[in-house]
């Protein structure tokens, strides 16, 4: 056994320690009556309503329409960031046309042109997914930016001189060499992408995970907000974890 092994087998323990120790105080204190279950349900109610919301099918539809949002921003923003950051890094001009819009928008709060995304596009779907594009696509571009702008330019100037075509010289040099770095501004984006959903559902309704949140929590269903919540906490665990596996699978090799 290596000591890499042995060593995430150590983390995996003290992160299931750690979490289960959460539960216990959870449920104890909810339980002792230390404070309202109007505040804080305890952890098994919680488990309960989650399974009855389930069952009946309103939370995997809630789910769903959210991670469909989510999923369509966040493909929208990489397929504008990731070849307009690479063009950028590969082009004098475009670099000077777009940085100082990029360096204007990027570190605005996004959420706050929700009423503008509403005003334009209507309170469902097609304001949410133009929201969690136009928040996710800084950081996709700026990564994909700086990733291919970091290319060794010794394999560039070889490629080049052994008569390399621009095309070829994106997809075998710049490409296999950004990519770690691009798939890092992914996984990134990909918090931005469930957050700005969330929130915006939570503003504007139109259904959703947020949506569903915030009418149970104003006819105070405490056990139901609670149970979406640890779903929402769930689902980007599993969905990170998801990015890194997919990231070890697709690794682009590097040129020699």
């Amino acid at each position: 056994m290596t000591a890499k092994v042995v060593s995430q087998r150590g983390l995996h323990a003290r992160s299931t320690i750690s979490v289960l120790t959460v539960i216990v105080l959870w449920e104890a204190v909810a339980r002792a009556g230390l404070t309202s279950a109007l505040f804080l349900p305890p952890f098994t109610k919680v488990i309960s309503e989650w399974w009855a919301v389930c069952a009946d099918g309103s939370l995997p539809l809630d789910l769903a329409v959210s991670l469909s949002r989510a999923a369509v921003g966040l493909c929208l923003a990489t397929a504008i960031g990731v070849p307009l950051g690479i063009a950028m890094a590969r082009s004098r001009f475009l670099h000077w046309l777009f940085d100082p819009v990029i360096a204007l928008a990027f570190p605005s709060p996004k959420i706050a042109f929700l009423p503008i995304f509403i005003l334009w596009f209507g309170i469902y779907s097609l304001s949410k997914i133009l929201l969690v594009a136009f928040a996710c696509v800084f950081p996709i571009l700026i990564g994909s930016f700086a990733a291919a702008a970091g290319v060794n330019r010794v394999w560039i100037w070889s490629a080049a001189s052994l008569g390399t075509s621009r095309l070829g010289m994106l997809f075998r040099i710049v490409l296999p060499a950004a990519w770690p770095r691009i798939f890092s501004a992914l996984r990134v984006a990909l918090p931005v992408s469930l957050i700005t959903t969330f929130t915006a559902e939570m503003v504007s309704g139109g259904g959703g995970m947020g949506a569903t949140l915030m009418y149970s929590q104003r006819f105070f269903e405490s056990a139901t907000v609670f149970a979406y919540i640890l779903t929402m906490l769930g689902v980007g665990l599993l969905l990170d974890f998801l990015m890194l596996k997919l990231q070890a699978a697709s690794a682009w090799s590097q040129p020699s």
